[in-house]
């Protein structure tokens, strides 16, 4: 298909070939001057510099640094500042101008009381700055793109600021009669906050989160209800979102581990207050049972400076008798499901309850703790009646949360397994790989799956999972399917042989806790590899790249983020918190324009509060991975070779204009 072919070279029989959708199209395009209008206008769109994407991962909950960075648009609204303004303005101006665009409502708050002059300058002064930063990021979408994006109320003003004639007699002057008028109308706030949004929007064309919104951090609502608003988005999935996508849909397990990481994290206040979870139930059972146990080994990880002794307590009470019944039902899963080829983790029935000791892959260990009030060891995964109650109530209350349900059918309908877009391949954990760096091949619904077929099915299987969760012949399977992407040995979210939950509490020997990662990790430096798994889906492998999440870049011990002579790109540097102990940094992003890929490393964002009353932004280093001699286009893009499509398809209705096989219509 050559979109540059001209109508009148087309022959009649293609277009007899396709004279139905001809006629369907003429419907939209009724005549020769409608359809050539929009052919000029698609190839006009073809020659605009190709739009910036965004790339994030591993948010865990951090909604602060995680709305900095999307807010600062991971530095490109402060460098194209610094390029605009650099020898207009000081290094402070810059920065309160840039503090602006991130925190408008908040800025101008301090503003207001800090101004002592006539703050009408100071408005329009700021709506200058504004309105040329706007006007230069808009440069680079059609105007019709640009109107969509702005509010109804302040459309015709803005196109106007943005769009006035430069041969324009007295433009100054015009200008600030329009600036005037708002600022007389006292809209001049509204206006500051509309155009800094603008500036966020046009900053970047579409955001790609590669993976684990949810867990650890306190506010992964906050994160969600933030890519609510966006327009262009989409999400590749991590272990710790699927967790949560199987709570919604009424795993038990998973409901479990929901609580589990919640209380480790002392962020229960995220499943009552953010999502209106009722763990009142479990409250009651945590106090009665486990009223008189110490709980020691379930301090949480973070947050008990802010506990009175008998907060703490309690929740060490909720938090290991919810890691029983996790344990429990993950055996029960692990039981009806013997081609997980999951045994060894059972582990609840290799603990000798008399001696207080487990075996551990055929070697006996002391437990730190062997009070289990609630275990029958002739039948260990079997949960009391109370148990019962308590997870058939909380089950009730996590189907039942609409916000938790709009929230996950959201990542439904914008996430996947793994997303291939403008020649890269975005997924969070790993392909699984044999020794040898294979393909590993893996039994499922009795076909033999590997690469992208295995990718694939389990798509197919978590779709299933929530949206069949009212089939009773189907939904354990599902369920059963989900969990194991949370731990499963060869699952591509997880990507280690076991998850050592049971260990990591109960056992002071080292060794046990170790995760011994899928040999995807050892082979990410390995070119042929990479290339090899470019191909398996369908990307160049001499061109494309590989965008991951999952595992933390430890750049303090000296790891690089970007692998196999860069076609290899790991962007989990330690957003979360929890993590920036062994990483050093707070993360990485990836931005990609139209002059290439660009890494940047974040150092730990301090607080909103201090953004937005100091001025301080988070110190970043970006460097080019992939600067292209020639600036790319949109017709370079997956878009553009839709737009070539659609041209073509265009100019086969031309021809069937011309040769009267379609009438046009007046």
């Amino acid at each position: 298909m050559d979109y540059s072919i001209h109508p009148r070279d087309i022959k009649q029989e293609e277009v007899k070939e396709n004279i139905k959708f001809l006629q369907l199209l003429s419907e939209k395009f009724p005549n020769i001057e409608s359809a050539s209008t929009e052919i000029i206008n698609l190839e006009a769109i073809l020659n605009l510099p190709k739009g910036t994407e965004h790339f994030l991962s591993d948010i865990h909950g951090e909604y602060e640094t995680f709305k900095h960075v999307l807010s600062n648009a991971s530095g490109v609204i402060r460098r194209k500042i610094n390029e605009v303004f650099g020898d207009r303005l000081s290094k402070q101006e810059r920065q309160e101008l840039a503090t602006l665009i991130y925190y408008p409502k908040s800025r101008l708050s301090i503003n207001r009381k800090e101004i002592n002059g006539d703050i009408g300058k100071w408005y329009e002064n700021k709506l200058m700055l504004l309105i040329e930063i706007t006007r230069i990021l808009a440069s680079k979408y059609t105007r019709s793109k640009v109107r969509k994006s702005l509010p109804s109320d302040f459309q015709y003003i803005i196109e106007e600021l943005l769009n006035v004639n430069e041969n324009l007699v007295n433009k100054e002057a015009y200008f600030s009669a329009i600036l005037k008028s708002i600022i007389d109308l006292d809209r001049a706030e509204d206006f500051i906050f509309t155009l800094s949004k603008l500036i966020q929007h046009l900053a970047i064309d579409r955001l790609h989160i590669v993976g684990d919104i949810f867990d650890r951090g306190p506010s992964p609502d906050k994160v969600m209800d933030e890519l609510l608003k966006h327009k262009s988005v989409d999400i590749q999935w991590g272990n710790h979102d699927v967790v949560w996508m199987g709570a919604a849909a009424g795993s038990l397990a998973y409901i479990a581990i929901v609580i589990r990481i919640s209380a480790r994290y002392d962020n229960l206040d995220t499943l009552e207050d953010g999502y209106g979870i009722n763990l009142h139930p479990l409250i009651n059972f945590a106090s009665e049972v486990y009223g008189n146990d110490k709980a020691d080994l379930f301090v949480p990880k973070s947050g008990i400076e802010n506990l009175s002794r008998k907060q703490l307590a309690l929740i060490k009470q909720i938090h290991k008798a919810i890691s029983i019944i996790q344990f429990k039902l993950e055996g029960q899963i692990i039981k009806r499901n013997p081609h997980f080829k999951m045994d060894s983790r059972t582990i609840l029935d290799k603990i000798d309850y008399k001696k207080g000791t487990v075996i551990i892959e055929d070697k006996e260990y002391s437990l730190l703790d062997n009070y289990f009030p609630t275990i029958d060891p002739s039948n260990p995964f079997k949960l009391t009646n109370a148990e019962k109650e308590v997870m058939n109530k909380l089950q009730d209350s996590f189907m039942r949360s609409e916000k938790l349900q709009r929230h996950i059918t959201y990542l439904y309908n914008k996430g996947s397994m793994y997303l291939k877009y403008n020649g890269l391949l975005l997924f969070h954990g790993a392909i699984p790989l044999n020794e040898d760096g294979s393909f590993k091949e893996l039994i499922w619904d009795n076909k033999k799956l590997k690469g992208k077929k295995l990718l694939d099915y389990f798509d197919d299987i978590a779709r299933k999972a929530y949206y069949l969760r009212e089939k009773n012949n189907f939904k354990t399977k599902s369920r059963d399917t989900l969990w194991y992407l949370w731990c499963g040995p060869d699952s591509p979210l997880f990507g280690k042989k076991k998850m050592a939950t049971f260990e990591r509490y109960f056992l002071k020997e080292k060794e046990t806790h170790a995760e011994d990662r899928n040999p995807y990790f050892n082979y990410r430096d390995e070119i042929n590899v990479v290339q090899h798994i470019l191909s398996e889906f369908g990307l160049d492998p001499n061109k494309g790249h590989i965008v991951n999440g999952h595992v933390p870049v430890k750049v303090i011990k000296g790891e690089n983020p970007i692998k196999a002579n860069g076609q290899l790109i790991v962007i989990d540097g330690g957003m979360s918190r929890a993590y920036q102990k062994i990483t050093g940094i707070a993360g990485y992003t990836l931005i990609y324009n139209s002059f290439g890929l660009v890494l940047v490393a974040h150092q730990t964002f301090e607080s909103q509060l201090s953004a937005i009353t100091e001025g301080k932004d988070m110190v970043s280093d970006a460097k080019y991975l992939a600067k292209v001699k020639t600036r790319k286009r949109v017709a370079d893009t997956d878009i553009g070779t839709k737009l070539k499509s659609e041209i073509y398809d265009l100019k086969l209705l031309l021809a069937a204009y011309h040769y009267a096989l379609v009438k046009e219509k007046k």
